[in-house]
């Protein structure tokens, strides 16, 4: 038999592994009347998602931070109602749920009846452009203190990439400032991308989904962020220009456009360093781009 959710152990950055993770999901799920028999467990970054087997239902294990659950639920109601195209969440339950200290949400099932492109992101990314800034407690996105938090908490980068990391840092600090927007602070998402995009077969419509990173910052962090993943990740170059034609502007264009890619660049080599564990293949995979970024070699990244 599961532990109840409050028989559980408060978990930590280090016990928040598949194993304890699958303890919160049990715990969640027998408090919703659902059946978390046989869940896949779908990803386990920054956090841990499951698909129930039993019932049409994504259940987000959070890190430990009910607070930031909870913003995010009050966020993801906010821009449903003001007709931003996003995953809904499940229905009939309260939320967010609980359980080890952990935040936890519940969400419809979008099966992958269709691949997604490029410019799929862009409808839903421009509505979220377009809407007024909320009156929620949303962060102000803070990149460069993001990376530097990254870089002295990683433990499995040597000293010599820590100081790689930290030379790009420092020219960021300097040139982050001058940067000239197109545009005030809007509400941004934070990490749009092709797995940050679902089909919804309901509304024949692409969703936004995994709003944990989203923010009041400029617009061009959300499309440096595409045009990184697109490139980075060998997407063609012709679904990147669909991209630009539907949201209806390309940031290479931009003349602050160098500056803001790798300043994105740099906060995604950071975080998977502050993610991932010793002796891993995302290790691996952040060291070969630790290395490239130290050459300036333009190499595709494996998809962590």
């Amino acid at each position: 038999m599961a532990l109840a959710g409050h028989d559980l152990p408060r978990l930590t950055e280090n016990t928040f592994t598949p194993e304890r993770t699958r303890l919160v999901l049990q715990a969640v799920c027998e408090r919703a009347g659902l059946d978390a028999a046989g869940a896949e467990l779908l990803r386990h970054q920054t956090n841990a998602v499951f698909r129930l087997v039993t019932a049409p239902v994504i259940v987000k294990v959070a890190r430990p931070n009910i607070r930031h659950t909870a913003a995010v639920v009050a966020l993801v109601e906010w821009v449903t109602e003001h007709g931003v195209p996003s995953v809904p969440l499940l229905a009939g339950t309260s939320q967010p749920l609980e359980a080890a200290g952990c935040g936890v949400t519940l969400w419809r099932y979008l099966p992958p009846t269709r691949q997604i492109a490029a410019s799929d992101i862009a409808v839903p990314l421009r509505a979220l452009h377009e809407v007024p800034l909320p009156s929620l407690p949303l962060p102000e996105l803070d990149a460069l203190g993001a990376i530097h938090h990254s870089i002295q908490a990683s433990r499995i980068i040597s000293d010599h990439e820590r100081d790689v990391l930290l030379r790009r840092w420092s020219r960021l600090v300097d040139a982050v400032p001058g940067l000239r927007y197109d545009g005030p602070p809007r509400l941004i998402h934070g990490d749009p991308q092709h797995r940050n995009t679902l089909w919804d077969e309901g509304s024949d419509r692409p969703v936004l989904c995994d709003w944990d990173s989203a923010a009041v910052g400029p617009v061009e962090w959300d499309l440096v962020t595409v045009e990184v993943h697109c490139r980075r990740f060998g997407f063609p170059e012709q679904e990147y220009q669909e991209f630009c034609a539907r949201y209806g502007r390309d940031i290479r264009e931009w003349e602050g456009f160098a500056t803001m890619r790798d300043l994105r660049e740099l906060r995604m080599v950071t975080t998977n360093a502050r993610k991932a564990v010793n002796g891993s293949p995302q290790a691996d995979e952040v060291r070969r781009r630790i290395a490239a970024l130290e050459a300036g070699d333009e190499i595709h990244w494996s998809i962590l």
